[in-house]
């Protein structure tokens, strides 16, 4: 036989091996939202209101960070949210809101404003206490100083309580 049609014909047997093969061995389950969760054992989230402990208030906060805290662990998660006796209940209060002046222009005055939201987070595992903490978080953001933050602060707060929430999320069942 000749040497060219016999590497031929080894190539194509490596290949079919290969495409039949690959698929069975390449069998591994993603979880794109980082969500490691035994459903068999934690079937539960209790979800407490964070009311608002900061000096600074600004009302429409506290509903900006509850809706999203609880939408992302019904997005992301099958758990099923309890108003009492979850599997893991999260609580805690929004105990920041601050604004500090972080760049100074040419004119000696303020250039850009950084806005900073902190939230302690106390999270129970009742299935594995061993997973139990009370932790901050906090996130910043932000915005010229020739702006007033009424007229960005909606934006911003939205924007850091995304970062807060997700922060919250992966360290209570991300578990990576």
């Amino acid at each position: 036989m000749d040497s060219r049609i016999c590497k031929s014909l080894c190539r194509v047997a490596v290949v079919a091996v290969l495409a039949v093969g690959l698929p069975v061995a390449c069998a591994v389950e993603y979880k794109f939202n980082g969500a490691s969760i035994d459903y068999a054992v934690t079937k539960t989230i209790q979800i407490d209101p964070f009311p608002i402990r900061s000096t600074y208030v600004w009302a429409p906060m506290q509903s900006i960070f509850n809706n999203r805290l609880t939408d992302i662990f019904a997005q992301q998660t099958k758990l099923r949210q309890v108003k009492r006796g979850g599997d893991l209940v999260i609580a805690g209060e929004i105990t920041g809101f601050d604004q500090f002046n972080k760049g100074v222009g040419s004119d000696g005055y303020s250039s850009q404003v950084q806005l900073k939201m902190t939230v302690n987070v106390r999270f129970t595992n009742n299935k594995n206490h061993s997973e139990d903490f009370e932790r901050q978080f906090s996130a910043t953001a932000e915005y010229d100083a020739t702006q007033q933050l009424i007229n960005v602060q909606e934006e911003l707060v939205t924007q850091m309580t995304k970062d807060i929430t997700e922060q919250i999320f992966n360290a209570t069942v991300a578990n990576w």
